[in-house]
């Protein structure tokens, strides 16, 4: 997948310890190969899992037993003292709907990862952390996208085609 390998290639990825990613449903970009090959680098990977209105982060490995959210998103099933909050992440892969060219995402209109990255919206700067890239494909990128104060943009974003980075 040419989207996973501009993410592998980047200083972000490869200095990150700690990789969150999801589970692709309803025709989102699929992390699953950059997730596998984070796995084999010695990486930790984790998966959001919803508390509420808000996501924590669980560790996952492929064929590890997963259970259903209330929107039927596969989640890991471990006890909630292996969950990481979301500034314990160095990188998080974050699907969406759509993307501009200033790193403003669209998401499917739950605000989970606007809440949950809510921090990130006032610390910039280089070491800004986690790093935020989203997944797309080409097409999910359009012209402009109004930023409304909650949302917190993207540092960067990859598809099969191109690879950008935001601020």
């Amino acid at each position: 997948m040419a989207a996973a390998q501009r993410v592998m290639e980047t200083a972000w990825f490869v200095k990150a310890s700690i990789i969150a990613g999801y589970w692709a449903v309803n025709g989102e970009l699929d992390p699953a190969p950059l997730l596998e090959r984070a796995g084999a680098m010695g990486k930790t990977v984790y998966l959001p899992v919803l508390v509420g209105d808000m996501l924590q982060f669980a560790p996952y490995r492929p064929g590890a037993p997963l259970r259903r959210n209330r929107f039927q998103i596969p989640e890991p099933e471990v006890s909630p003292a292996e969950w990481l909050p979301p500034p314990a992440l160095d990188l998080a892969l974050t699907p969406l709907v759509a993307f501009d060219s200033t790193g403003t995402r669209l998401g499917m209109g739950g605000g989970f990862y606007d809440r949950s990255f809510a921090f990130l919206r006032d610390s910039g700067g280089l070491d800004r952390r986690p790093r935020l890239i989203g997944l797309a494909y080409q097409f999910q990128q359009v012209t402009d996208l109004v930023r409304q104060p909650w949302d917190v943009p993207l540092d960067a974003a990859a598809t099969e085609k191109t690879w950008s980075v935001f601020g």
